[in-house]
């Protein structure tokens, strides 16, 4: 039967949700993510100490860092579990894991979005080799951050000789989502999001299984939505909640830009300063050919972009993001999620779908630490945990892999005399480790699949190979003893390294 839909407050709304739910949001970053009805769900519990006991369950990180977004709920006695894909940018929820306070997953951030389309359909749950051999595999923890964790809700399997993971299927009580609009009939549209993401599943699993679905509008409009242009129709959705100013910003970092969710050439970003940074995205522009597909990480990877449109190369291949953009330009930082001027955004499970099935011609990511053997922890960082995003999905099924980072950490400081690299103060903290803590890449595991791996540096490039990293390039004016093996917990295979081409150093 049709619920009935009521229009609320957000306090309203959330007064609505039981203690023991397990409860769905949806966003990443902070586009999308429905701040009214997180920050109202907080204001109840601190003032009624109600719901408790909950279990929370959401694909991509959300919040910036500090107290919105999923930082609202991090609260010992609010959260009983939660499960999760990035932690990063929540780390009150990670305090609360790395403290044992709360029940504590990390899954890859494409499996759970497409786990809330297979609850939707009542399925046993996502069938998929994605999370093989890094710390999600039960082989090597299922995911499980701490040790009041305890439930498997990963198991290994096999199927047609081959072994896959199976993540298991559990109801959703209630959903809370985001979209622009809403017409009378509760039919959603997105117009002003800069992404769809994967309210659509959220919303068709809690439905189906008899639960509570909130969503967080700017306004409600006198007629009827496009039908085009619905994304999440009226039939799903039991209360609307009209937002106040300021809490349904496009991101955490912009109240709304254009951009965004509009056509257009791309508006040319900022040139880079020279640094090692610099150095390593113009080495990593070689491995992207004309016409490719691409993914770009966080952090060290979005280099990428403002060199290559110095070099004039940005319209040559196509930039995606794993929360639904394509084309146009990535945004960082806050808005990190959001394209400017994309061709398309499609649902987040989608653009998954085709990242798992290797649409991918080249992703770039970077990494905290690298082993022996080619295995890359992202997702442990010092005394907190970041988890791991869209990493493992991206990673795992690209044709072509690049990792970047500098080749030291906390100090680094390089400089260029005719074409020569100099480092002018070395870094206190080695990437190059003999074991990573946390494997989220598997080294062994994607050179037996076939896949090119390459990690660069600003004074070294290595290609994974059938025993660990070979040293394939060195920078000029870098001792390979000295300034290379001597930096690193492990020697590489060396056979005959080439020189890092010289206009990767080039000072403009």
């Amino acid at each position: 039967m049709r619920p009935e839909l009521q229009i609320l407050t957000a306090a309203e709304a959330v007064a609505r949700i039981p203690s023991d739910a397990t409860v769905a949001v949806s966003g990443l970053v902070g586009a999308g993510h429905p701040e009214a009805l997180t920050s109202s769900l907080e204001k109840r519990f601190l003032e009624d100490g109600k719901p408790d006991n909950l279990t929370l369950i959401y694909a991509a990180g959300q919040g910036d860092g500090d107290r919105r977004g999923l930082n609202h709920l991090a609260h010992p006695n609010l959260l009983k579990r939660v499960i999760g894909g990035h932690w990063n940018l929540a780390p009150r929820l990670g305090n609360l894991a790395l403290a044992g306070d709360i029940e504590a997953y990390c899954f890859p951030q494409g499996v759970i979005c497409q786990l809330f389309r297979d609850i939707a359909a009542h399925r046993s749950g996502v069938l998929t080799k994605v999370g093989l051999n890094t710390f999600i595999d039960p082989a090597h923890g299922g995911g499980r951050l701490n040790s009041r964790t305890t439930e498997p809700l990963v198991e290994r399997t096999q199927l047609c000789g081959e072994d896959w993971l199976h993540y298991r299927a559990f109801p959703i009580n209630v959903g809370l989502i985001r979209a622009t609009r809403a017409d009378g009939a509760g039919n959603l549209t997105m117009e002003r999001e800069g992404l769809i993401g994967e309210v659509l599943p959220i919303a068709q699993a809690v439905r189906n299984h008899g639960g509570l679905v909130i969503a967080q509008v700017e306004e409600i409009t006198d007629g009827p939505a496009a039908p085009h242009a619905v994304r999440v129709p009226g039939m799903l959705i039991d209360a609307l909640v009209v937002a106040e100013p300021g809490q349904h910003d496009q991101t955490f970092a912009e109240s709304f830009n254009a951009s965004y969710v509009e056509a257009g050439g791309r508006v040319a970003p900022a040139p880079m300063p020279f640094s090692e940074r610099k150095i390593i995205a113009r080495r990593v522009l070689r491995e992207i050919g004309a016409g490719s597909i691409v993914n770009l990480g966080i952090g060290m990877p979005e280099g990428v972009v403002p060199v290559a449109a110095e070099e004039g190369l940005l319209d040559k291949f196509t930039l995606t993001l794993e929360s639904g953009p394509i084309g146009g330009m990535p945004a960082g930082g806050l808005s990190f999620g959001c394209s400017s001027h994309p061709e398309a955004i499609i649902d987040q499970p989608a653009q998954f779908d085709f990242y798992d099935g290797g649409g991918l011609d080249v992703a770039v990511l970077g990494a905290v630490t690298i082993d022996a053997e080619g295995s890359v922890n992202i997702s442990t960082l010092g005394d907190r945990f970041a988890g791991v995003g869209g990493f493992v999905n991206i990673s795992q099924n690209a044709q072509k892999v690049v990792f970047c980072c500098p080749f030291r950490v906390g100090g680094l400081e390089v400089g260029v005399d005719e074409d020569k690299l100099q480092i002018k103060q070395e870094g206190r903290h080695c990437k190059f480790v003999e074991s990573v803590p946390q494997v989220a890449f598997h080294g062994p595991t994607a050179y037996a699949r076939g896949q090119e791996v390459l990690y660069v540096t600003e004074r070294a490039v290595f290609r994974l190979g059938n025993n660990g990293l070979d040293l394939i390039e060195t920078a000029l004016g870098i001792d390979l003893e000295t300034g290379v093996c001597a930096q690193m917990e492990f020697r590489p295979n060396i056979t005959d390294p080439k020189i890092i081409p010289a206009e990767c150093f080039r000072k403009d």
